[in-house]
C-alpha cells in the first residue's frame, strides 16, 4: 500500500478538496503500517522533509483511523493495511480529514457518549427506528417528486414520534449524525470520484447500514453514521447551498432539515404494533454483547480480579458495551485505587456500583503472572496495587482498601 502515497499527496491537493466541501482545509495526515508513519503535511517537520513526507517509527499513538493531535497538531490517520484497494484508503482518509477540518472550525455539536452506553434496546424504540431508517433510505432514491414526499414525512413522523418517547437519547443521535454524517458524505463523494462503480452502487453499498436492522441496532452510534450521510445527500437535492454555512451553526444536522422541508406533514402515530423481527432484532444485539463478554472471559492467561472501592477517572466511551451492571472496556481504562491512579492499557471487565465511576470489581488478564509482594501485586504495564490477595492456580483476587 506505500505504493499510493505519492498519489495520495497529489489527489490531496485542496483544490480538490473543495470539491467535496466548500473551504475544505487540509489539516495533517499520517498513513502507516506496522512499522512506519507516512507524515505529510504537518508544520513541525516541513522543514526536514526531502520528499513529500517524514518517514517516522510507528509507537502506540498511531491506532485505528481516526483524528488525534500528533505534536499538537490535528493530524488524520489511516491503518494501511486495513485497506486493500486505493479508492478506499483516499476515502477514509478524506473523511478522517474531514474530522479535522471540524476540529479546525471549532465544532462543538458532540454527543454525550455515556448515552450510547446506556441505548435503550425498547422494542417500540426499535420498531419505529428500523422503520424511520428504510423511509429516509427510500426518499433518497426515490424519483418521484410526490412519492418522496410521502418519505420524508414518514421519516420526519417516526423520528418526532421517537422525541416524544426517549428526548435524550433521540438528541444522542441527533448529534452522532451531525458530527459524522457531513464525514461520511465527503467520503462518498470522494469514494465515487475514485471508484469504477457507478453512483448508485456506491449509495446501495452505503446504505446497507440503515437497511441492516441487526447491525443497526447492534451498533447504534455507528448506525448514525448512514442516516446522517443520507440526510446530508437529500440536502443536496433540497438546498444545494445547505453546507455554507453548516460547520458555523448550533442546529443538529436534523433540525436543518426539517427546516427545508417546512412544509412537512406528521401525522400522529397513536399505537405501534411490534413486529416479530422486531424482537428478534433486540435479541440478536443482546446475544452479540454477551458473546463479547464470554470470548473476553475465556481467552488463556492470568486473570486478576480486583474487588474494592474503584473510581474510574477515564476511559474511551465509544469502545465500551454494557450489560447490566457490567462495563467491557475493550480500549482502556484509568482508575483510582487507595488515592493511587492506575491505567489498563487493554480490555478489561468492570462490575459498576450505582454509576460508570463507581466499580466494585474489575477483571484483566495479563500473560505473566504479578510479582507477589507481602502486602501488594505488581502487575506488568500497570503497577503495584495494594491489597490483601488470594491465589488459585492461574487466579488472582486482591481485595484493596477503601480510597
Amino acid at each position: 500500500m506505500t505504493t499510493y502515497l505519492d498519489l495520495i499527496n497529489q489527489d490531496l491537493e485542496e483544490v480538490n478538496l473543495h470539491h467535496y466541501w466548500p473551504s475544505f482545509e487540509m489539516v495533517a495526515y499520517a498513513l502507516y503500517d506496522t512499522t512506519n508513519v507516512y507524515l505529510f503535511n504537518h508544520p513541525r517537520f516541513k522543514d526536514k522533509q526531502e520528499n513529500t513526507y517524514q518517514v517516522l517509527k510507528r509507537d502506540e499513538q498511531f491506532n485505528g483511523c481516526t483524528l488525534l493531535l500528533f505534536e499538537n497538531y490535528p493530524t488524520a490517520i489511516v491503518d494501511l493495511e486495513l485497506y486493500v484497494d486505493y479508492e478506499s484508503l483516499y476515502s477514509i482518509l478524506v473523511h478522517e480529514l474531514f474530522h479535522g477540518f471540524q476540529y479546525v472550525k471549532g465544532e462543538k455539536r458532540f454527543p454525550n457518549e455515556i448515552l450510547g452506553i446506556t441505548y435503550p434496546l425498547t422494542k417500540e424504540n426499535v420498531e419505529l427506528r428500523n422503520l424511520e431508517r428504510k423511509y429516509l433510505y427510500n426518499a433518497l432514491l426515490e424519483t418521484n417528486t410526490l412519492k418522496k414526499k410521502e418519505y420524508l414525512n414518514a421519516f420526519i413522523g417516526l423520528r418526532e414520534k421517537r422525541l416524544s418517547i426517549i428526548p435524550d437519547y433521540l438528541l444522542y443521535e441527533n448529534l452522532v449524525e451531525t458530527v459524522e454524517g457531513p464525514a461520511w458524505y465527503v467520503e462518498v463523494k470522494a469514494y465515487v470520484e475514485k471508484s469504477p462503480l457507478a453512483y448508485d452502487s456506491v449509495l446501495q453499498k452505503y446504505g446497507q447500514g440503515l437497511l441492516n436492522k441487526y447491525e443497526s441496532t447492534s451498533t447504534i452510534r455507528k448506525s448514525c453514521y448512514s442516516s446522517g450521510l443520507f440526510m446530508c445527500l437529500l440536502l443536496d437535492e433540497l438546498s444545494p447551498d445547505w453546507r455554507e454555512s453548516f460547520l458555523g451553526t448550533e442546529e443538529t444536522l436534523y433540525d436543518l432539515f426539517k427546516q427545508h422541508l417546512d412544509d412537512y406533514i406528521v401525522n400522529p402515530i397513536e399505537q405501534i404494533e411490534i413486529s416479530p423481527e422486531t424482537e428478534e432484532v433486540i435479541n440478536f444485539a443482546l446475544e452479540n454483547r454477551k458473546k463479547e463478554f464470554e470470548k473476553f472471559e475465556e481467552q488463556k492467561g492470568i486473570h486478576l480480579f480486583i474487588d474494592g472501592e474503584i473510581i474510574a477517572k477515564s476511559f474511551d466511551p465509544m469502545n465500551i458495551i454494557s450489560l447490566g451492571d457490567r462495563l467491557l472496556h475493550k480500549n482502556f481504562l484509568k482508575v483510582g485505587i487507595n488515592n493511587k491512579d492506575y491505567l489498563f492499557q487493554q480490555p478489561v471487565i468492570v462490575d459498576c456500583k450505582g454509576s460508570f465511576q463507581n466499580i466494585d470489581k474489575l477483571h484483566l488478564i495479563v500473560k505473566d503472572r504479578p510479582i507477589e509482594n507481602i502486602d501488594s501485586l505488581t502487575v506488568e504495564g500497570v503497577g503495584e496495587i495494594k491489597g490483601r490477595y488470594v491465589k488459585q492456580e492461574d487466579r488472582y483476587h486482591l481485595f484493596v482498601t477503601s480510597n
